[in-house]
């Protein structure tokens, strides 16, 4: 509505202007232009009936007899008494215009008009300065706060919207019952954390439970990105810190949401420009603000962030930031609770199990698992379905861990067949190693960036792993490339292991030197990757932290691990032969084998036709089982 109001006005004002430009400017039409000469002959023969004089006594204006009028310019420097005579003799009735005097408002605005634009100018130029196009901030408003301002009712997400992290909602709860009745805590002497940090993996929920906590305690809520802070130019950043809690305190009790604060709240001292640089002030405005002189009661910050460890250990002590709520990746439970949540959205059929998907999804986040759901009804909807399926979503499942089928790539048979091989190879050495996941699904139609794919399902969520895990782990990782030298021999080897060997080699010197997992080595940490300066370090700390024949032995123990490994796959394989022929022939056939085709070939028997099964009836996981890729080629 201001936009409307305020180009009408801007034409109300220019069709104005236009108007008594075009009335100043015009000139009346005449129907017939004379010479003075022309016009005293016909005065001379009694043509002209009447004369006007307007008002510059210059223009005369005439009619004739025949009802015809014309004009003529009369020199007001020559007195011409023959004139007078004529018109007389003539019997022509003269009549003289008065002189138009302009109103005094005409002329106050003529004369104006050149100072009001100016001003018009001015104004339009400071209002840009200040509030730059749409309000949306100028150069006038460096130092003012970016933060979006929600009032209390307006935001109507809540607890019941936020799933999987039912631990980080309990510690949040408390604010809210504190800005809905701060007398109860009061009484007994409490006081109300002043800060809160919630730290945690990406897609875990951190920002929708900061509106959660606006939402159910129904107060204010400043939501502002650390990024905002931060300019080229000196100052600006403290200056908006400033402006924020200002505005908070005049709408106290409120809560102050800044996401992503590693951005403004590294360690100081860390950068390579010295300790003054812009960042550093903005942090040091911060952590006044938030516990100074003056107390902000009534003003709650939250923030978030998935980088504690880069953050000033005076932003994180109590007083500030009082407690730190871990907003981590959920388990199987919050993982069925937060596709529940998401399922109320779609339209779902009755052959839905949240619980099969969620035991089938470890280490998804809710961003994840919304993505998930999302791409399920986006599936359903190319093929003209009015109900999300079990089908579709674990077609969008396998598609999120394993990539997008690539039906367009169209590979050889030559180049099908050692694909097909190593894929065999990777399922038949995880298969038989200790303690290693059991083999959910083995294809090899391209996905992603891979030719083909082996998928390993934990029986449930793993947090630890054990040596003989690991060991296992890598074993089956060189299964594909030990099964190509088998097969083809080592010159026909592949480049198709390349991403297995940088995770075997991965493995393996964590092994050594962050697990401890070496004998010769012992229980040292090694591994000093966790030391960047990019990541709020000092950049003169040490790199390296020991020998250089330290460095000889742990190569040496990576090694040793390796080539165990190596020769333990080509063991397994070479005692399977006739399965790994099988399971190859099988992946050729169907191009894709599921859990039960390859217990079928691992017992010796050749896999269940499943093809027109998979058409008619939803693939569903084991219930008690979820899945995880960790192998792919």
């Amino acid at each position: 509505m201001k936009n409307i109001g305020r180009n009408l006005f801007f034409w109300l004002i220019a069709g104005t202007l236009l108007f008594m430009m075009l009335d100043n400017y015009s000139t009346a039409r005449v129907d017939e232009q004379l010479t003075y000469s022309e016009f005293k002959q016909e005065i001379q023969s009694k043509k002209v009936k009447s004369i006007v004089y307007k008002g510059d006594q210059m223009t005369v204006e005439g009619e004739r007899f025949n009802g015809t009028k014309f004009t003529t310019k009369k020199p007001v420097y020559v007195t011409d008494n023959d004139l007078d005579e004529s018109l007389r003799a003539a019997d022509v009735a003269v009549e003289y215009e008065a002189i138009d005097k302009p109103s005094i408002w005409s002329q106050l605005l003529v004369g104006a008009f050149p100072l009001l634009l100016l001003l018009g100018i001015f104004f339009l130029f400071m209002r840009q300065m200040q509030g730059g196009v749409g309000g949306k901030g100028g150069p006038m408003t460096f130092g003012k706060s970016k933060a979006k301002l929600l009032d209390g009712g307006h935001v109507k997400t809540n607890f019941n919207d936020v799933a999987g992290c039912e631990e980080a909602k309990d510690d949040v709860k408390e604010l809210v019952d504190f800005l809905r009745d701060p007398a109860k805590f009061i009484k007994v002497g409490g006081k109300i954390p002043r800060g809160i940090l919630m730290v945690g993996p990406p897609g875990t929920g951190k920002t929708l439970l900061a509106r959660a906590v606006a939402g159910e305690a129904k107060v204010p809520f400043f939501t502002i990105s650390g990024s905002d802070f931060v300019e080229m130019f000196v100052g600006v950043g403290a200056s908006r810190v400033r402006d924020m809690f200002e505005q908070a305190k005049k709408h106290s009790p409120c809560i102050v949401f800044i996401d992503e604060i590693d951005a403004v709240g590294r360690h100081r001292g860390a950068g390579l420009g010295g300790g003054h640089d812009e960042r550093e002030q903005t942090l040091n405005q911060l952590l006044v603000e938030m516990d100074g002189f003056e107390e902000n009661l009534g003003v709650i910050v939250i923030a978030a962030t998935n980088r504690p460890d880069v953050l000033d250990p005076a932003l994180l002590r109590p007083g500030r930031f009082d407690r730190q709520v871990m907003v981590g990746l959920p388990d199987i439970k919050g993982r069925e609770h937060i596709l529940n949540v998401h399922l109320k959205r779609v339209p779902v059929d009755k052959d839905v199990e949240s619980e099969v998907i969620a035991r089938g999804t470890p280490g998804f986040s809710g961003a994840d698992l919304a993505n998930l759901v999302n791409e399920a009804a986006l599936l359903a909807a190319r093929k003209n379905l009015k109900k999300v399926t079990h089908e579709m979503l674990d077609y969008a499942k396998d598609k999120i861990m394993m990539g997008a089928e690539r039906k367009s790539m169209i590979l050889n048979d030559e180049t099908k067949k050692l694909t097909a091989y190593h894929e065999a190879g990777h399922a038949i050495v995880g298969l038989k190693m200790p303690e290693h996941h059991p083999v959910y699904k083995v294809t090899i139609i391209p996905r992603g960036g891979a030719l083909g794919v082996t998928m390993f399902l934990p029986e449930e969520d793993t947090y630890m792993s054990s040596r003989t895990a690991i060991i296992s782990q890598i074993t089956s990782l060189f299964g594909g490339r030990v099964a190509e030298e088998i097969i083809y021999g080592r010159d026909g080897i592949t480049t198709g292991a390349s991403s297995d060997i940088e995770r075997a080699s991965e493995l393996a010197r964590n092994m050594v030197t962050k697990w401890g997992f070496s004998e010769k080595m012992g229980t040292i940490k090694f591994d000093d990757e966790d030391e960047n300066p990019f990541l709020g370090r000092s950049a003169g700390q040490k790199k390296r932290i020991f020998s250089e024949e330290t460095a000889k032995k742990i190569d040496e123990e990576v090694k040793g691990i390796i080539q165990s490994c190596y020769e333990k796959a080509g063991t397994i394989l070479a005692s399977n032969l006739d399965k790994l022929h099988m399971m190859a022939e099988s992946l050729l056939k169907y191009e894709t084998i599921d859990q039960d085709q390859i217990s079928d070939i691992m017992a010796g028997a050749l896999p269940r036709d499943k093809s027109s099964d998979d058409k008619t009836q939803p693939k569903k996981t084991n219930p008690k089982q979820g899945s995880k890729p960790v192998q792919d080629s």
